[in-house]
């Protein structure tokens, strides 16, 4: 199948159609392309991790999931100026695989079977690299929404990864399972959408509640883990910190949903931030963290492999993605 050719429409959050994702090749540094899959691996410090891609989403328009209420004139010509569409919007499922000594540890499952066929492909690109779902031991969420918990429940509606500890926030895990979770400080004016959030973390984190590990603001996990707060987008959101030897990458799980966008103006937002206007002020400060710091990043919905750092532009910031010797 060809790259540029649309499939059929598919639901993902916001009820907007995907598109199959597939990219580059290669081994170690590089990416590895078999069916539908693709994997970027590399080495940190002592640990090895590896980027697999869960799927592709288009939106089949930029406002209002992006920089709502915010005059379209100005979001247009932002776009253009970066070469951008102005009539949709890509965006990546990139997922993080981190092996450690005998552990291996996934961040966030992917959307799993709640939004059709066209995503939720992790297991499936899993299995091509010889990792079967009982052999991951731990996973982290970043957050509780169902791009990030939707590939925790099999088609049988149990467990998929039967061997793991999971682990996400305390502050996240009450918030969703409260009988009537606020989201009126969200710019999300969809009811369907909000129910099918709400739903899927209640029954999700209800299926697997045996397997539940508690974390709070700035534990560290497993030896080269480290949890930090970044509430906004949802309660209990968190950015994590991955070292082993003096190197660190960040996973700023959905800190961005844009490549242009939010990061010229944070304050722009994405319309499924939990409290829209916490979800800017930290944004704000982690991007500002993260010029300072220079460290690497990995970003969940970022065009594939989701690396690269963040440098200050003007009154903002700017992306820049990491290049690599061999293209697709």
């Amino acid at each position: 199948m060809n790259r540029r050719t649309l499939i059929k429409h598919s639901l993902l959050l916001g009820l907007s159609p995907l598109i199959p994702f597939r990219n580059i090749l290669a081994a170690n540094n590089r990416s590895m392309l078999k069916d539908n899959g693709s994997y970027h691996r590399f080495k940190l410090g002592k640990l090895e991790l590896t980027i697999v891609t869960d799927g592709h989403i288009l939106f089949p328009s930029v406002q209002p999931n992006f920089a709502p209420g915010i005059d379209s004139n100005q979001v247009n010509n932002l776009l253009e100026d970066n070469f951008l569409p102005t009539n949709q919007a890509d965006l990546s499922i990139n997922v993080l695989i981190v092996k450690s000594d005998h552990k291996l540890i996934l961040i966030d499952t992917g959307c799993g079977l709640v939004f059709g066929e066209k995503c939720g492909w992790l297991v499936k690109n899993l299995k091509q690299l010889d990792i079967l779902p009982e052999q991951i031991t731990d996973i982290i969420l970043t957050h509780g929404h169902p791009d990030h918990i939707g590939g925790l429940i099999n088609r049988q509606g149990e467990s998929m990864f039967t061997s793991a500890s999971i682990y996400v926030s305390r502050i996240e895990k009450d918030f969703w399972m409260h009988p009537h979770p606020d989201l009126s400080k969200s710019k999300m004016n969809n009811e369907v959408v909000k129910k099918l959030i709400i739903d899927t973390a209640h029954q999700t984190f209800t299926k697997t509640q045996k397997q539940l590990q508690l974390f709070e603001d700035g534990d560290i996990l497993l030896n080269c883990l480290k949890l930090t707060l970044a509430p906004g987008h949802t309660p209990g959101h968190s950015i994590i910190t991955i070292f082993s030897e003096g190197q660190e990458i960040v996973h700023t799980g959905d800190l961005v949903h844009s490549s242009v966008l939010v990061f010229a103006h944070p304050e722009w937002g994405f319309d499924g931030d939990t409290d829209f206007d916490l979800a800017a002020q930290t944004r704000k400060a982690v991007l500002e963290q993260l010029v300072q710091s220079r460290k690497q990043v990995f970003s969940y919905h970022l065009p594939w492999p989701g690396l690269g750092h963040v440098r200050r532009k003007e009154s903002g910031y700017e992306w820049v993605q990491n290049t690599f010797a061999l293209p697709g």
